[in-house]
């Protein structure tokens, strides 16, 4: 039991750092603070008795109340020594448990208010046996973990009371503040016993567990020296025998391989295992080759090395910068991405899937993210990778087998937490024998690739740290569980803006250096990269760009060579076209004039944006649908509903209904080799279907997507960032798309839609209003009602 004493006091006090003081202690200790040292000489001005509590923190330099622990002890000052340091060292004893009510800092002195606690002693049996069992337990501590201050106490223990018990004890626990303080904490004496009883046995535990492994330990070493005295043994008889010891020696070395390595038990056991393997076999014999290689490959991975992280933020932000123009919504992710990785301190999270068009910098934006992170980089790719053991590798019973890519890669690497760039994960080929993008599913898995299992090494590999990047042209091609696996991030197509940019800051530097060129020496005008992008490439990225430039680069230093005179060089358009040669033509251009049944469409490929032509033509017939151009499924369906439409709204289209079974309608897109599919042409369909049976021409200025229903609504498309690339480059000034899609404008930047205009439509009527110079509805009279057809079978195309 315990009661709180009437009696409160104040004295001075005396905040401890770390060490907790109990009544019945004597202890030294260090003053240096300021206020304590005001706070010990008030003490011994008076009558000695100061109050001492230790910090919750042990880092606040001015601990005020809520920084100190309840109760703490008051006690005696019995010496004082001053040191050269302007320290004080302390000889203080504990007499009595007190509760702080108040502590303040007065004249640069900490004085406390508290309350004295007076504990009684219990008489009751259990109180006293288990006395006797602390008491005997910790004899038993005593004895295996000598001490001197442990083996004092033990005697004090003898003739102390049971009040006391507890309190001699718990300072010469290994335990934490925290506990001890929880001790001191503990008024009724029971519970005082049995937590002291609670933490002894925890080291006694722990202690006994320590013991065993140092007998262990010791057996393993007296056996390991048995077996090198006896291999010494056999080395001798070996060399009495004439007999050569180069397999002894090789063992030799693969062992200290071994340990060197520091593989995981479970790996280094299996590695001991076939090493022993080894040494019964011939060592020209086959089999010996195969354990040879296998151990080579085992004790070279890099099982446990590792290299640190960088997480600075404003640094990686630098990185991505320096080497990248633009693409501020990638690098802002990815920012974000190692923003929470330093919180979490590890790298485990979602699989990054970089996806866009060629020539967009997903590889190099990769090896930034390395560059940033400060850890190694690897790269391997997928295309046409069409066998799972490619990934998994090839079961050793095979001849010439060799692990997959995965672990080579890591091997190469040096390092168990490389980023790892797993490159064109689209193009993987799928058959029914074999299928590698099953094999990736563990590889992308953060919950099972700490346990990947390559067929070769048949031991456990953990992936867990390191950092997979993919890249995609196209995530279509990406089976379902695997792109699930993977957070997109998309990266589109450049505009010419930024074009030119990243040639002048990237790109013309980069090929100078290449040529052994200088910035003087070849200068490049705005204009002419500029007519460069323009007429010499056409596409996404930028790759066909850098080989352009560099072609000029080539021109411009053949003609130094070849000149004695030395001058300087800047290119102009008229020289991009000396060295380039003709321009190309531009295909994705609009038409020169509005023209009948013919219709600009806005599409997306793995090369970014394109535009589409359709073509709509009608012939006398029996009201046949022919589609041609290498359409998909998808597409067909498309213009079967488009021409459905038509045919359903005839009479507001001012359309006779007798053309659907007179007429053969032909739906043809360019370019009849490349394959095309997908719902958004959809409303360029049914605009050259209606212009050809309005024979109302189409503004060639438009160019247009979007899905259509049966019912005339024009719904949501994908892609809209390239496709209005697509219709820039294509120089179409109105382009109209469905009014869900409107929300999306605002991620794209100003300079791809500034000089567009912009059409939002619900319906196909809308979309007709503004790509028809007029619509149906306003015609008179039906189209060619009541004309004669005909029927010599030749074909009109309109």
């Amino acid at each position: 039991m315990f009661v709180a004493n009437a009696e409160i006091r104040t004295v001075p006090m005396l905040p401890m750092r770390e060490e907790v003081i109990f009544p019945g202690m004597t202890t030294p200790f260090f003053v240096g603070r300021k206020a304590s040292m005001e706070a010990l000489d008030r003490a011994l001005s008076e009558d000695r008795h100061i109050f001492v509590v230790t910090q919750r923190n042990p880092n606040v330099e001015s601990p005020k109340q809520s920084d100190l622990y309840e109760y703490g002890v008051l006690g005696k000052v019995l010496q004082v020594m001053r040191l050269p340091n302007g320290t004080v060292k302390a000889l203080f004893e504990g007499e009595q448990r007190a509760q702080l009510l108040e502590s303040s800092l007065e004249r640069n002195e900490y004085l406390a208010r508290i309350r004295l606690i007076e504990l009684e002693e219990g008489e009751e049996d259990g109180v006293r046996s288990l006395v006797d069992d602390v008491r005997k337990m910790f004899d038993e501590y005593t004895k295996l973990v000598k001490n001197k201050a442990r083996e004092e106490v033990c005697k004090r223990l003898q003739k102390a009371s049971s009040l006391l018990v507890a309190d001699l004890i718990a300072p010469v626990l290994d335990i934490g503040r925290e506990q001890k303080q929880q001790l001191l904490e503990a008024l009724e004496l029971r519970h005082r016993l049995e937590l002291v009883r609670q933490f002894m046995r925890s080291e006694l535990e722990i202690n006994r567990l320590e013991d065993k492994l140092k007998k262990q330990v010791e057996e393993q070493i007296s056996r390991s020296q048995k077996e090198t005295y006896l291999q010494d043994q056999l080395r001798s008889i070996q060399k009495e025998l004439g007999q050569a010891d180069d397999g002894q020696t090789e063992s030799e070395e693969m062992d200290q391989k071994i340990t060197e390595a520091k593989m995981p038990e479970g790996v280094e056991e299996e590695a001991r295992k076939e090493l022993k393997k080894l040494q019964m076999m011939s060592p020209l014999s086959s089999e010996a080759n195969v354990v040879r290689n296998y151990l080579e490959w085992l004790v070279s991975m890099p099982w446990s090395k590792k290299t640190q992280d960088n997480f600075d933020l404003i640094r990686a932000q630098k990185v991505l910068d320096e080497d990248h123009y633009g693409l501020d919504k990638v690098k802002e992710r990815i920012v974000e991405y190692l923003a929470v990785a330093h919180l979490r301190g590890s790298l485990k999270g979602p699989i990054i899937c970089l996806a866009g068009p060629p020539g967009v910098g997903k590889t190099s934006l990769a090896k930034s993210i390395a560059r940033a992170l400060d850890r190694k980089f690897v790269r391997m790719s997928l295309g046409g990778v069409r066998d799972e053991a490619e990934i998994r590798g090839h079961r050793r019973t095979y001849i010439g087998a060799l692990p997959g890519k995965i672990i080579q890669s890591l091997r190469k690497a040096g390092s168990n937490n490389p980023v790892l760039l797993i490159d064109e994960i689209d193009k993987l080929y799928q058959s029914v024998i074999s299928d590698p993008s099953a094999a990736m599913l563990e590889v992308l898995d953060p919950e099972q690739n700490n346990t990947f299992t390559d067929h070769y090494l048949e031991v456990e590999y953990d992936l867990s740290d390191v950092l997979f990047i993919c890249t995609a042209n196209s995530t279509q091609q990406i089976t379902a569980p695997l792109l699930d696996r993977m957070e997109v991030i998309r990266l589109s197509g450049y505009t010419e803006l930024e074009k030119v940019r990243i040639a002048e800051d990237f790109i013309i530097p980069r090929q100078r250096k290449l040529h052994g060129l200088i910035a003087e020496q070849l200068r490049f005008r705005k204009a002419a990269v500029e007519e460069v992008i323009r007429s010499y490439t056409r596409e996404a990225g930028v790759r066909n760009l850098e080989r352009e430039l560099g072609k000029i680069c080539r021109k411009v230093v053949t003609q130094l060579v070849r000149s004695e005179e030395k001058k300087n060089m800047m290119v102009t358009p008229k020289l991009v076209h000396k060295c380039l040669g003709v321009p190309h033509p531009p295909r994705d251009r609009k038409n020169d004039h509005n023209e009948v049944g013919v219709a600009m469409g806005l599409g997306v490929t793995s090369l970014g944006g394109e535009t589409m032509l359709v073509e709509v033509g009608l012939m006398p017939g029996g009201g046949k649908l022919s589609l041609t151009g290498k359409l998909g499924d998808v597409m067909q369906e498309s213009a079967k509903a488009a021409y459905s439409w038509v045919r359903s709204n005839a009479e507001l289209l001012r359309i006779d209904h007798k053309l659907f079974k007179k007429r053969d309608l032909h739906i043809h897109l360019p370019e009849g080799a490349t394959p095309k599919d997908g719902p958004s042409a959809g409303l360029p369909l049914i605009t050259a279907i209606v212009s050809a049976f309005t024979q109302i021409p189409v503004r060639n200025e438009v160019a247009m997507t979007g899905e259509i229903t049966l019912r005339g609504h024009v719904t949501e498309i994908g892609g809209l960032k390239e496709k209005l690339l697509a219709a820039r480059r294509g120089m179409f000034s109105t382009v109209v798309i469905p009014v869900e899609n409107e929300k999306d404008l605002a991620e794209i930047p100003a300079e791809i839609t500034d000089g567009l205009r912009i059409r939002a439509v619900h319906n196909v009527n809308d979309a007709l209003n503004i790509a028809l110079e007029h619509h149906p509805a306003l015609l008179e009279v039906p189209t060619t009602a009541g004309e004669e057809l005909p029927t010599d079978g030749t074909e009109t195309v309109v």
